[in-house]
């Protein structure tokens, strides 16, 4: 049993809902989510939520995430997150790999919000993105986690760290 913290990213529940754990599938992956927030185990953000709203586009995961997991969506509003959040664009800013549309969008979305607060609260990112070192047009979230030290694993390595079995 995992005494991490996960912190999910908006495509972690994007594809989960898209491809292969889809409400209509595979109930047991969203109940199992809820449980293991309901334990502190799994958060999100405020961030990820507003992402989820605008950008989603079935009604199904909004409602779920709006209604079924709603409060284990922090807020970044704290003075700890704010100081990580100003580390991470430093060092996007700081970056000449990335093209300045790749930091323009880094900044505008919730990405480093989410890699700053699992820095400032010793939390574990869980996203699809993988570590590329060569990218140029967008910073990966596994790009800034390894520059600054925040543990980083996909859905499958959660799962397996909480010890869900779905089926």
């Amino acid at each position: 049993m995992s005494k991490s913290i996960f912190l999910l990213d908006a495509n972690v529940l994007i594809e989960a809902h898209k491809r292969y754990y889809s409400f209509d599938i595979a109930p047991a992956f969203w109940s199992a989510a809820k449980q293991n927030a309901q334990v502190g185990k799994i958060l999100s953000i405020d961030r990820i939520q507003q992402e989820l709203n605008e950008y989603a586009d079935d009604d199904h995961l909004k409602t779920w995430a709006n209604t079924e997991f709603s409060e284990w969506f922090l807020s970044t509003q704290h003075d700890d997150i704010f100081m990580a959040y100003a580390e991470v664009m430093s060092w996007a800013t700081e970056q000449g790999q990335f093209t300045e549309g790749a930091k323009a969008e880094f900044a505008e979305v919730a990405d480093g919000w989410l890699v700053a607060c699992a820095k400032a609260r010793n939390f574990v990112v869980v996203t699809h993105e993988v570590y590329n070192e060569q990218v140029k047009n967008r910073i990966p979230i596994p790009n800034v986690c390894r520059a600054l030290n925040v543990p980083h694993i996909n859905t499958f390595e959660m799962l397996r760290r909480l010890n869900v079995k779905l089926g």
